[in-house]
């Protein structure tokens, strides 16, 4: 492992940080980057009681290999789901443009929005596709 690549390693394993108040130390895995964006997005899936669903919802962050958003669905780990994102107008010049992404839910937590019922991250598979206002 060349030396960059062995720093980068140590810095993506030490980024803990300790919450004075609590004392609680977390530490932060990730190795991508993250945004903080609330894009508004549906989800559509399965439950496991077979039933489909379709629920809209606010993306609390998202990155290059997943988001973190909650429901009210009751999926669980495992659950293969759509994400439809809708792109802001500013970014596309004005036009209707939404992104569809595929994956699997691979962590399921306390809500962080009130109202809901819990919170899932999940993970990208490669494919993802682009939906025109005509093809939505």
């Amino acid at each position: 492992m060349t030396k960059t690549a062995t720093s980068k390693k140590k810095s993506i394993q030490n980024t803990a940080k300790t919450d004075k108040k609590k004392g609680d130390v977390t530490v932060d895995r990730r190795r991508e980057w993250r945004l903080d964006l609330p894009l508004t997005a549906a989800v559509e899936g399965t439950l496991p009681e077979g039933q489909s669903f379709r629920e809209e919802t606010i993306l609390e962050n998202i990155s290059s290999t997943g988001a973190y958003f909650c429901l009210n669905s009751g999926v669980t780990v495992g659950s293969r789901l759509t994400l439809v994102i809708e792109i802001p107008d500013k970014l596309t010049e004005g036009k209707k443009l939404k992104l569809r992404l595929k994956g699997i839910t691979i962590r399921l937590e306390e809500p962080l929005r009130m109202g809901k019922k819990q919170g899932v991250a999940l993970r990208f598979d490669e494919e993802f596709h682009f939906i025109g206002e005509t093809s939505a």
